[in-house]
């Protein structure tokens, strides 16, 4: 915001339009003036006032948030001296607006507590608050909640405090932790039934225990534990009092994992827990299915905190097998969200128990995985009366599926054979209602994949039972059992006399509208396992490929479809391919050549979308196998298609949508037939450069480096590329030069650099030696700090590969120009190039960054080490080491230190954990 401070009345006005006015133009107009105002100098001044005057609820709110962000992020623009006046500020607003609402409680608590913390000269902010208001019961409140949200925003992101900052903070809270405990238990004794005030005191004893600052022993012996299951206990506990102290006590699980270091307070609350099976059956017989979700939650905790115990000690002290059973009762409760906040706890004893591989410990679970999986298969049926197929993308399609997932991964523990036996017995045995057969099918399809299909008359039963289900059966049933007879298409191929029974009961899935996804899908897998087998049927396949429209599929089922079509095509004979791939196309072709020639309607073509993917996906997955010297059976094919995927990319050049859907029809086509595409590199890369002047389509550079994969170690292309890149580059680096470039096109910095980084694995010479590569590294330098994963990840690849090509394949003849070229651009960009990527480690990128940026960093290393050891001495004093309120970010130690790591290190992994280790000083 430039020019004068406005006035208040002027910042009301907009407040009010912000929330009250009902044109939303205006309402977005306030939003961007108050933005900017918030960014601004003169937010802090304002702010203020607005709170003395205590307006009303919006201008408070707006000024209190206004300060938390302000400190968050602009704590530098106020002078070391205003800051003890800030803070007395603070507190006086707070005291003054604790009755107008919470919420502006609450973002006042946040601004004083992210003081306390960038604050240095503040020692002891918590005893000191404690001591200030701990006699006024009008004030605990606020002390309550400026205690709860103090330890939640040690680890806050918003705030770069560093580590050692950090570090200092815990041991100060840590030594007041015995003072905020005692304050608590005061409050319990002042709130008797007060419900709001002990839903305060929970949460802030939840959000110490979190940081972990507690002293264990002190607690386990402290009355606090004793009330907060008191109340977890009683029947008669509001709802949101319950939730807040189930809460709690899963921070309390959760802060004693490190059961050896904090024995008496882990056995105290095993114990607690345990106590609380009782209230979970009242809370079931009063169908208060909130209470119910609370006890879940606790019971999963008790178990993910103590997993090792029960599976290295099982039924001895914290490995008692009552908290498993504890589970399993909740497993039976009728609402499958019950069991499902569980199923991360099973998933984890499932991985302990695969990686130990001890059967004498498997026999010890199997019985509760058995009671598991009963439950699960009963939580998955469907409603009595529910009509049509099983939805999947509801809430209860998505649990079924998170069942399958679970099921797959717990088998082993029961024997995959046997689940499958017992679940078919069940049908063979019994006339089940539908709905229970539906459910035994749905885990059966789960399984089915698990089973040993070598010399297994069980399977080819059930697969003969299924293929011959009436048509009378209930619609769902035919859905899961075609799904399950896609999921056997193993044991098609082993018993492929099966095959043509399958497949006449697929074709009759397909023809039906709600089967038709799922029969493409199961005709899919059929095609992908038993593709040798299916090749006598690939003129079937051809057919329904020619009426695929006829058929009532969804977009994805009929690229599946085809994508299945694809890979039997690949196993027929090389001189029936080229024909079979033209008819595989020709539909898709005709219908592109009839878009081409209507006229648009409204201003707006027909979306050519559909057949460009399913091109896509036949030219995908049609690989034959081609021997060296051989013609590929598809050239012709795609010869004979480019000029009508030439025209659809130009017809709608400007539709980025479709642009995209051309390219990556275009990338599977040059893919499929590798360098046989040589007729079409020259008119496509016109085509691109063309296209891409006027309208900068990433895609186009991404299509580009699939080029250069392809062709770049022929000589006679590799000019031709290198004009393509320099003239892709062009307006590609007037786009990246506006402001917020790189951040406004990271998709852009993403192919870019996949494209740079094709033509240094495959003629590395010819691009060292050009004018755009000074250009495309300082590029690379910039892009450096941009947070976008993968932007950030093909930069570092382009940076890691370009040096690491000055030192690899030192017996190729062109090794010693490489290494002088790199040497040229080391010594040229080097220093730049070390300090960017340190500050960007530190300031800009988050930690998942740090092995592509430690990658690079080796390479740097491997290449010319001492002259590394400099630049990265360099950029160390560049670094600041302290923060606006005096907290030390590095000393001359960690910095002396962390250089000696990185240039002294054997492998890259030791940079790696080394740069973890420094940027936490800073973030």
């Amino acid at each position: 915001m430039e020019g004068e401070k406005p006035s208040l009345q002027v910042v009301y006005q907009a407040v009010q339009a912000l929330y009250h006015d009902p044109d939303p133009a205006c309402k977005e107009r306030a939003s961007m003036w108050l933005g900017e105002l918030q960014r601004s100098v003169y937010a802090w001044e304002i702010s203020d006032q607005l709170l003395q005057l205590k307006q009303d609820v919006e201008s408070c709110y707006f000024a209190a948030q206004t300060m938390k962000m302000k400190i968050q992020t602009s704590f530098f623009e106020l002078p070391a001296d205003t800051h003890t006046s800030l803070r007395d500020s603070l507190l006086n607003h707070i005291q003054n607006l604790k009755d107008l609402s919470p919420v502006i409680v609450t973002q006042l608590a946040l601004a004083i507590s992210d003081l306390a913390l960038l604050m240095v000269s503040w020692k002891g902010c918590t005893y000191t608050l404690i001591q200030k208001y701990s006699d006024d019961i009008s004030s605990l409140p606020f002390l309550l909640e400026i205690l709860t949200v103090l330890p939640e925003e040690v680890h806050s992101r918003s705030l770069r405090i560093g580590a050692n900052r950090r570090t200092e903070i815990i041991d100060e809270l840590s030594s007041h932790s015995s003072s905020v405990v005692s304050l608590l238990m005061n409050c319990v004794e002042k709130a008797g039934s007060d419900e709001k005030m002990l839903i305060k005191i929970f949460r802030c004893l939840g959000s110490w225990f979190n940081l972990g600052t507690l002293d264990r022993n002190f607690m386990a012996k402290n009355n606090l534990l004793t009330i907060l299951f008191r109340v977890l206990q009683q029947d008669e506990t509001p709802t949101n009092l319950h939730e807040t102290a189930a809460d709690c006590v899963c921070c309390a699980l959760y802060a004693v994992e490190n059961v050896d270091a904090h024995t008496d307070l882990a056995e105290h609350l095993f114990q607690g827990v345990l106590s609380l099976e009782m209230a979970y059956h009242m809370a079931v017989a009063r169908e208060d299915l909130d209470k119910v979700l609370n006890y879940c939650r606790i019971f999963t905790e008790l178990c993910e905190t103590f997993l090792d115990q029960i599976v290295t000690s099982p039924g001895q002290g914290l490995g008692n097998l009552d908290s498993l059973r504890l589970l399993l009762v909740c497993a039976g409760h009728s609402q499958y969200e019950v069991v499902e906040i569980s199923f991360n706890f099973w998933y984890r004893l499932g991985e302990h128990l695969y990686k130990t591989n001890d059967q004498m410990l498997h026999n010890v679970f199997r019985p509760y995985i058995q009671r598991l999986l009963h439950a699960l298969a009963r939580h998955c049926q469907l409603d009595p009366d529910h009509e049509g197929v099983p939805e999947e993308t509801d809430d209860f399609g998505e649990f079924r599926m998170r069942v399958s997932d679970l099921v797959k991964d717990l088998i082993f523990l029961v024997g995959s054979m046997e689940c499958f036996s017992q679940l078919y017995a069940t049908l063979k045995e019994g006339n089940p209602p539908w709905e229970v057969t539906e459910a035994v099918l749905f885990i059966m399809a789960a399984i089915a994949k698990s089973v040993d299909t070598d010399n297994n008359p069980t399977l080819t039963e059930v697969l003969e039972g299924v293929v011959q289900l009436p048509e009378t059966v209930h619609l769902a049933v035919r859905y899961t059992s075609i799904e399950l007879v896609g999921e056997m298409s193993e044991v098609v191929d082993k018993n492929p006399q099966y095959l043509d029974l399958v497949l006449n009961y697929l074709m009759k899935g397909l023809r039906e509208k709600n089967l038709a996804s799922a029969a493409a899908k199961a005709i899919h897998n059929i095609c992908f396992v038993c593709r040798d087998h299916m090749a006598q049927h690939f003129q079937g396949l051809l057919e329904i490929a020619r009426s695929l429209d006829t058929f009532m599929l969804s977009p994805e089922s009929a690229v599946e479809l085809l994508k299945g079509t694809a890979m039997v095509l690949a196993r027929l004979p090389l001189e029936k391919i080229a024909d079979c791939l033209s008819d595989l196309c020709a539909v898709q072709v005709v219908a592109l050549k009839k878009l081409l020639s209507q006229e648009p309607h409204n201003g707006i073509s027909a979306d050519p979308t559909v057949f460009l993917d399913r091109l896509a996906v036949i030219f995908r997955h049609t690989n034959p196998l081609v021997e060296n010297g051989q013609t590929h059976p598809c050239q012709k094919v795609i010869q004979d298609i480019w000029p009508v995927l030439s025209e659809t990319l130009n017809k709608h050049q400007a539709d980025n949508r479709i642009v995209e859907r051309c390219c990556r029809c275009l990338r599977f086509a040059v893919r499929c037939v590798g360098r046989g595409s040589a007729s079409l590199l020259q008119p496509l890369v016109t085509q691109m450069v063309d296209v891409y002047r006027a309208h900068q389509h990433s895609c186009f550079l991404y299509l580009g480096s699939i080029l250069v994969d392809e062709y770049g170690m022929e000589e006679g292309c590799q000019q031709g590329l290198l004009d393509m890149l320099q003239a892709l580059c062009m307006p590609t680096f007037h786009l990246l030069e506006l402001q917020n470039g790189l951040r406004n096109h990271p998709d852009t910095v993403d192919d870019l650099f996949r494209l740079a980084t094709r033509f240094i694995q495959r003629s590395p010479l010819i691009l060292l030696r050009s004018q755009v590569m000074f250009h495309i590294l300082q590029c690379a330098i910039a892009a450096t700090a941009l947070d976008h994963r993968d932007a950030n990840c093909s930069v570092m690849k382009f940076l890691r590969d370009l040096i690491h090509t000055g030192g690899s394949n030192d017996h190729e003849e062109d090794f010693e120009t490489r290494k002088e070229l790199i040497g040229q651009v080391m010594n040229q960009h080097g220093q730049q190039l070390v300090s960017q990527l340190v500050h960007s480690s530190c300031f800009c990128l988050p930690s998942y960054t740090l092995p592509d940026i430690a990658e690079v960093i080796w390479e740097m290393m491997v290449f010319d080490r001492p002259m590394f050891c400099r630049w990265l001495e360099n950029a160390l004093k560049g670094l600041p080491t302290e923060i606006t309120g005096g907290a030390v970010t590095v000393t001359h130690k960690q910095l002396t230190d962390f250089h000696k790591q990185v240039t002294s290190a054997e492998e890259c992994k030791t940079v790696c954990w080394a740069l973890r280790d420094f940027t936490r000083l800073f973030r």
